[in-house]
């Protein structure tokens, strides 16, 4: 049975890129063409019998014609959905969500692409997106060894692209310093890795003076929230008024689905930004990795991880 919202999709081809990363095409069945998406774009792919739910970015430059080229990392241990990502053969199928956009290209004259590890899928996508359209970059690809790093035959003649090997030593990581210099108000800088890559560089670039608004990341999960105290609370829908209390245990988006109320989610994680709805009334404590600044300030919220500080949110739905 297919979930309303998703695609069922096939594996069309697939082939490991490494030991631990897999390179999977997935065409889309009886939905027509599928169209060229941004770079950035990331879709939804349900896997397995327990309809795993994990998020992917999509790297294709010479992907098979109609098809979402996704690579995927084998986390050892695995939560589940990784491990069910590889034992997927050409002619299986899973289900998709068309591709969505968070992690886009700014307008701006220059772009530092800074990936740590599987980090480096949305970032390719840009690079050759800019490589089409002529605009300027650098791309620094770093990885634990050239075994074990994703696309290097890919990226290996490009001038505008620089791979360092750490050979697992996190010292031997490059700083934001030689990555990225003084802050230039016509560049964006955008991350994407595991946390630790993430946090340092973007702690980093903001040691240096870089403008936050310059500073891009997607994460692969949540990070660690620095305040986790949870605190009871009421949400109500602007809609019809009905009010239901969220416990110290239970998300927003937990209570409204038990309480059958329609809502859009996916990643559960905060990193998606599927479930984002409009604060009306009251003051989100936002936990989550998606939302820019200007969004909350705007009153988007993300019901998945994000709670309130005080004892009311009222929600538009």
């Amino acid at each position: 049975m297919i979930r309303e919202g998703w695609i069922p999709a096939r594996v069309r081809a697939r082939y490991n890129a490494t030991d631990s990363i897999a390179v999977f095409d997935l065409e889309p069945i009886s939905e027509g063409p599928v169209a060229d998406s941004p770079a950035g774009s990331h879709i939804d792919v349900r896997v397995g019998p327990e309809g795993i739910v994990r998020q992917y970015s999509l790297c294709a430059r010479d992907s098979l014609p109609g098809t979402h080229r996704i690579a995927v990392l084998r986390v050892d241990p695995s939560r589940g959905g990784s491990s069910a990502m590889h034992d997927l053969r050409v002619g299986d199928t899973v289900e998709v969500s068309k591709p969505r956009q968070n992690f886009g290209l700014a307008e701006v004259s220059r772009h530092i692409l800074l990936a740590g590890g599987i980090g480096i899928t949305p970032l390719i996508a840009m690079a050759w997106s800019l490589d089409r359209s002529g605009g300027d970059y650098h791309l620094h690809y770093v990885a634990r060894s050239r075994e074990t790093a994703v696309f290097v035959p890919d990226l290996h003649d490009n001038p505008r692209a620089t791979l360092h090997f750490t050979g697992g030593d996190r010292a031997r990581r490059p700083d934001a310093v030689t990555l990225l210099g003084p802050p230039d108000p016509k560049a964006a800088v955008y991350v994407c890795g595991p946390e630790s890559f993430t946090s340092q560089m973007l702690a980093g670039a903001a040691d240096l003076g870089w403008a936050p608004s310059a500073l891009h990341t997607e994460r692969f999960g949540a990070a660690e929230t620095k305040d986790p105290a949870q605190l009871s609370f009421a949400v109500r829908l602007a809609s019809t008024g009905a009010q239901y209390e969220v416990p110290p245990d239970r998300s927003i988006l937990q209570v409204l689905r038990a309480n059958r109320v329609r809502v859009d989610f996916s990643c559960e994680q905060g990193i998606c930004g599927e479930c984002v709805v409009t604060a009306l009334a009251g003051t989100p404590d936002h936990r989550d990795d998606v939302l820019t600044d200007s969004e909350r300030e705007g009153g988007a919220v993300a019901i998945c991880v994000s709670r309130s500080q005080g004892p009311l949110l009222e929600l538009e739905l």
